[in-house]
């Protein structure tokens, strides 16, 4: 009996290798119908870059919309070909409607005095050469939309070929305030949109932006634009990694209301200087002066961390604020060039809006950062330990910044400006700017001495 196998276990192992068998066909016929099945064709690719043109025109009692875009971003659709892949032209109308509608009239939104419109309605599409140059105006644009049609006879690959799609939606008044909100983003890896909206009677309004800006006023009041710029400078000095580390350095050593106050005031006068210099134009154009101020940025976490390391001072922390506060504020106008289109004609209005946007999320941090500090320093680190501590944290970030945005910096080649009347414009205006950089520093320097002078009581 002990010789004997038992039975339970001889019909595992005799069932166990036909199915073992069967599982591996199974296996191999998987993969060969895997190995098979063709590959998505192009058309289903995402595209790496998009361009898309619109014009907006309220007209009487209707808003126009006219949009051109590229056919290969009007995917899962597959649009019929001929010969050795040139487009059948004549075949193709009921899928560029459906096309146009779900890839860009379902992704764009009207507003009039800030009431939503109803979506917008198809009224015509066509398919257009690369070469058309019809989108260069708004009229222009208008008429092509009623022109002939193409035929079979251009020869046109469906990824060269365009689509321009004309919708509609019903308004009150042309003279309304309209606001628009194009999600072009999914059409591409990376869309650009060059919107141009027409005001009865008024100047055409451009913008270029690059993916969502969500929801764009196109003729803004001032407070409108003032509330947008708010929120954008509160936003961004949240986002920017590098001007929180530098507000970061100047707080480590202060807790105190008064050691602050004169610290972050210098630093926000300093930035809103340059910031609004260079919206004026002041700034250099030349392409290695933001990789320049990026390195300085970098450079300004280094250097007040090693301060805070060595003995911060305040008698001169607010100077080395306002010093640094200039590389910042030019750092500011990087973020918000691209933004300044979305002012209107409220320039100055909506600069220092973005100030006070940035002040008010300064403020944020600081009322976040300095009781947190405290409560570090009682309960974990002594306070001398803690703040070499946080420095070295602080200087080691902002020295691999400064070694890898300067090694960028580097690869440009710099030469001698031409000394001609274009360069003494520009230096005439750089003096202006440095006039008003000491003069502010200079008053600040004598409202500090005076209210030093009244704390202590001497006249």
């Amino acid at each position: 009996m002990g010789l004997a196998e038992d039975p339970f276990d001889t019909h595992h192992v005799r069932m166990s290798i036909p199915d073992t068998t069967r599982s591996r066909r199974i296996a191999a016929i998987v993969v060969a119908l895997v190995l098979l099945v063709p590959s998505w064709p192009e058309a289903h690719e995402i595209p790496a870059d998009v361009t898309v043109q619109a014009f907006v025109k309220p007209e009487g009692s209707m808003l126009r919309f006219l949009v051109r875009a590229p056919l290969a971003a009007m995917r899962d659709y597959e649009f019929p070909v001929e010969g050795p892949g040139y487009l059948q032209i004549d075949q193709v109308d009921q899928l560029i409607r459906d096309a146009a509608m779900q890839w860009i009239g379902e992704y764009v939104g009207f507003q009039e005095n800030g009431i939503a419109l109803q979506e917008v309605e198809f009224v015509a599409a066509r398919i257009s050469a690369p070469s058309d140059r019809s989108f260069s105006s708004y009229d222009v644009a208008l008429e092509h939309m009623a022109a002939p049609r193409l035929t079979n006879d251009v020869e046109l690959p469906p990824g060269q070929a365009m689509l321009d799609v004309l919708f509609e939606v019903p308004i009150a008044s042309e003279s309304s305030d309209f606001s628009i909100d194009a999600r072009m983003a999914h059409l591409g890896l990376r869309t650009v949109t060059v919107l141009r909206f027409l005001p009865p009677g008024g100047a055409e309004r451009a913008f270029q932006y690059s993916g969502d800006p969500g929801v764009v006023r196109l003729d803004p009041r001032w407070h409108q634009a003032a509330l947008r710029f708010v929120s954008l400078g509160f936003s961004h000095i949240l986002d920017g990694i590098d001007h929180l580390l530098f507000l970061f350095c100047l707080v480590v050593p202060f807790r105190s209301f008064w050691s602050l106050v004169p610290i972050v005031t210098a630093f926000t006068v300093a930035h809103s200087i340059t910031l609004i210099a260079s919206a004026l134009g002041l700034a250099p154009d030349a392409l290695w002066f933001p990789p320049l101020i990026e390195t300085l940025i970098a450079l300004s976490i280094v250097f007040m961390a090693f301060e805070n390391i060595l003995g911060a001072k305040l008698a001169r922390r607010w100077m080395i604020a306002f010093g640094f506060g200039l590389v910042h504020g030019f750092g500011f106008s990087f973020a918000l060039s691209e933004s300044l289109q979305f002012a209107g004609t409220h320039l100055i209005t909506s600069l220092l809006s973005f100030n006070v946007g940035v002040e008010l999320g300064q403020l944020f941090v600081l009322a976040v950062t300095v009781p947190l500090l405290g409560l570090l320093f009682r309960k974990v680190l002594p306070e001398v330990a803690g703040i070499m501590v946080l420095s070295a944290v602080l200087a080691h970030t902002g020295w691999h910044w400064m070694l890898e945005r300067g090694s960028g910096l580097l690869r440009f080649t710099f030469r001698a400006p031409a000394l001609d009347a274009v360069f003494a414009a520009a230096a005439l205006r750089w003096m202006m700017l440095g006039l008003i950089v000491f003069g502010a520093a200079w008053i600040m320097r004598l409202g500090y001495a005076w209210v030093d002078r009244r704390r202590v009581g001497t006249p």
